[in-house]
């Protein structure tokens, strides 16, 4: 059960820490909020001012200042209750009314839809870092208690707020060290998206509790044992520990590895006083215990993004268990496990933590100056996630510096996080002595030497932005564009548009394209037609992420339109030599319906259009069949008998599913079969879906029911399928 805190339990705090804290202000904080909060209840039905109380003590732990347990005190005061932000600072002074209104901010977010509202959040959340870290820091405690306090909220509110946790609260939490609290909040998150598997290992961890607890207690006597002959500054401290739950969970059922492959979900720490005895401990460990090959990781040579070092090294033991040690100085645990609140626990103010701080805060102004180039509100959290993602690879100059950067970041992405002129001037590369292609994936440990073009105009590629991973070198690439070629990137967009449209069968009269586009010129912050489309033509409004809803746009306002898709004009009379036979209508235009995709074979009637002659659906369409529900006299007078005539062959385009198990060949195979019945392909696509199958959808040209029902059954036959479909529009 969720602990309760108290005031008594902050004070107690406060006097048995070597800290030194203005007690009299906190006391009067607590008292401030708790007035203002009088008569407010949580959703688990306690007095509210168990959640300021619940935060302060959180922050506290992580040993932050008096101000931010004072901010923390009347976090939601200036947003909860009638106390205004004038008051706190009158009392409280400049510093906590600012965290104040920081946190408070971060709540109050414009509602577009489900994406704006995520992206405008984590924009504001990086902007208030940029302005004090300590804003964040308590938003991320205030995130813990109510992550830990989850239960009493319904099920829906559970995973919604589950799954931001585990999106954009644990990856800010690592980005800044903050070890305890990323693991606590994916634990808590993991147990409300996926409560079956957090049980299963939960339970696993749970029987070898006993065995576990033998095993690291036996490590930790071999190795102090060891160190007692050992000369060391000060004699080494040596803990034990087991993964987190959701650690477990990611390496066994995403890289499907049972529990005895995880090598280190056990892990023993070893801290000592300076560099040199880390690696003398690491000469120690190996003696004492068989090192694992390409289980050794330096941390201390080349810290990871977010500053943390030590030495990892995964060994035998003599029961040929495997686990992991981890090596490292005082400084460099109170920097992992505290993360940049140890700028404020541990020699608070000297330069040297001020520079860490400052190297920490870097990727957030990075990731802030990045999305001033995106104009396309719905693709910020996409990129701040991969921005954020724990996995990181370190990458080698020619010079030996280090490099960090996404997990599958490009040659692209390596030479503008050198330098923007290196990136924009950029013409190949070489990985250790070897030429690569720009899209080459980058890998840990390898050295990288950019090539660069002597032309003082040579600039970017715009395919570029589909090769790069990060958000920062597509900014930039973006940036060059938008500054350089407004003139071409306007006919370059207006062109990308006028494709996009005429292959979804968009067709909007001139005079009424401003009308229809009205929506998304405000949401990308367009004052007219021209500066969509330049923001089109550098990459500022990704098509793909919109095109979906101008289509749905479409067929709302333009249904009729739409609903006809002509493939053939023929003259159809009664005699049956055309390819659909009329009841008792001559001279007339026929046309196909896109809504359900006719083919010969299929049952069919016609629908007589205004101006635009028969439009032909299946009797299965969900417009005709919506017609004949509505029972409108007038509307069903329009529908007619139609059928198809055997004397003439003809091909009309259809679409297919496909969904089968992802695996490499799959789009091949299912290519081959297409070609080998020469079927041709009108256009296909495929992707990855959220359960690990894949999804692959094809527009072909074929002659009838006989012939797909035949397609199909042999599509179904390759393996790993799960299921062919002819898709419906």
């Amino acid at each position: 059960m969720t602990e309760d805190y108290t005031i008594d339990m902050i004070i107690q705090k406060i006097l048995t820490d070597d800290k030194q804290y203005d007690l009299s202000k906190i006391i009067t904080s607590y008292e401030f909020a708790a007035k203002a909060h009088e008569g407010q209840t949580r959703s688990s039905g306690q007095p509210y001012i168990i959640h300021p109380l619940a935060v302060a003590y959180i922050l506290l732990e992580l040993g932050m200042d008096t101000d931010t347990i004072c901010s923390a005190m009347l976090h939601d005061v200036v947003e909860d209750t009638p106390v205004t932000l004038e008051e706190v600072k009158k009392l409280f002074g400049q510093d906590v009314a600012m965290l104040v209104d920081g946190v408070t901010k971060l709540n109050k977010v414009p509602i577009f839809n489900k994406e704006e509202q995520q992206a405008d959040n984590v924009r504001k959340m990086l902007l208030a870092m940029s302005q004090d870290i300590r804003v964040i820091i308590i938003k991320l405690a205030d995130r813990l208690h109510n992550m830990r306090t989850l239960k009493f909220r319904p099920g829906v509110k559970q995973r919604n707020t589950a799954h931001e946790t585990m999106n954009i609260y644990a990856p800010i939490a690592h980005r800044l060290g903050m070890r305890g609290i990323k693991e606590e909040l994916e634990d808590l998150a993991f147990h409300y998206l996926d409560p079956f598997a957090y049980s299963e290992i939960e339970h696993i961890l749970e029987l070898k509790k006993n065995e576990r607890e033998k095993f690291i207690e036996s490590i930790k006597q071999i190795i102090a044992q060891r160190f007692r002959d050992q000369d060391f500054v000060e004699t080494p401290q040596i803990d034990g520990r087991v993964k987190s739950i959701y650690s477990i969970y990611k390496k066994m059922f995403v890289s499907q590895k049972t529990i005895e492959e995880i090598y280190d979900k056990y892990a023993v720490r070893i801290i000592v006083s300076n560099v040199g005895e880390c690696y003398n401990v690491l000469g120690l460990v190996h003696d004492m215990f068989r090192p694992i090959p390409n289980r050794f990781k330096d941390y201390i040579s080349t810290p990871k993004a977010n500053m943390y070092q030590s030495l990892h090294t995964t060994v035998l033991g003599k029961e040929g268990i495997p686990f992991e040690i981890q090596i490292r100085t005082w400084e460099m645990h109170a920097t992992a496990e505290y993360g940049i609140a140890a700028h404020w626990k541990y020699k608070e103010g000297s330069q040297h933590k001020a520079d860490k701080m400052d190297q920490r805060l870097a990727w957030v102004r990075q990731v802030i100056e990045a999305q001033q180039t995106s104009d396309d509100v719905e693709e910020i959290v996409r990129i701040i996630k991969t921005d954020l993602a724990p996995e990181d690879i370190t990458v080698m100059t020619p010079k030996g510096d280090s490099i960090s950067l996404p997990v599958d970041s490009t040659i692209i992405d390596y030479a503008y996080r050198i330098h923007t002129q290196i990136g924009h001037k950029t013409v190949g590369a070489k990985i250790d002595g070897k030429l690569v292609p720009l899209d080459y994936k980058l890998k840990t440990g390898e050295i990288c030497e950019i090539i660069t073009s002597n032309e003082p105009d040579k600039g970017p590629n715009r395919a570029w932005l589909n090769i790069a991973k990060t958000n920062e070198a597509k900014s930039k690439i973006r940036s060059w564009f938008k500054k350089e070629c407004r003139e071409e990137n306007i006919v370059t967009g207006k062109d990308e548009l006028e494709k996009a449209f005429k292959h979804y069968r968009i067709r909007i009269p001139d005079d009424k394209l401003p009308e229809f586009l009205a929506d998304d010129l405000k949401r990308h912050n367009c004052n007219t037609l021209d500066d969509f489309y330049a923001s089109i033509g550098y990459g500022g409004v990704l098509l793909s992420k919109i095109i979906a809803r101008l289509k749905d746009k479409y067929l709302k306002n333009y249904h009729e339109a739409e609903e006809e898709k002509e493939t053939a004009v023929i003259k159809p009379v009664v005699k049956p030599t055309s390819g659909i036979i009329l009841d008792k209508i001559d001279d007339c235009t026929v046309k196909f319906s896109q809504c359900c995709n006719p083919l010969p074979g299929d049952e069919i009637v016609g629908f007589i259009t205004r101006g635009h002659g028969i439009s032909v659906h299946t009797v299965n369409c969900t417009n005709y069949k919506a017609a004949v529900r509505r029972n409108n006299p007038d509307e069903l007078a329009r529908w007619m008998d139609v059928q198809w005539t055997d004397t003439e062959q003809r091909t009309l385009q259809t679409s297919i599913e496909v969904i089968a198990v992802d695996r490499v060949g799959l789009v091949f195979d299912i290519s081959a079969i297409l070609m080998e019945a020469r079927i041709p392909i009108v256009h296909s696509s495929s992707r990855n879906l959220k359960n690990g199958n894949a999804l692959f959808e094809a527009t072909i040209t074929i002659a009838g029911t006989d012939q797909l029902k035949n397609l199909i059954e042999k599509i179904k036959r390759i393996k790993g399928v799960i299921s062919v479909e002819r898709a419906r529009v």
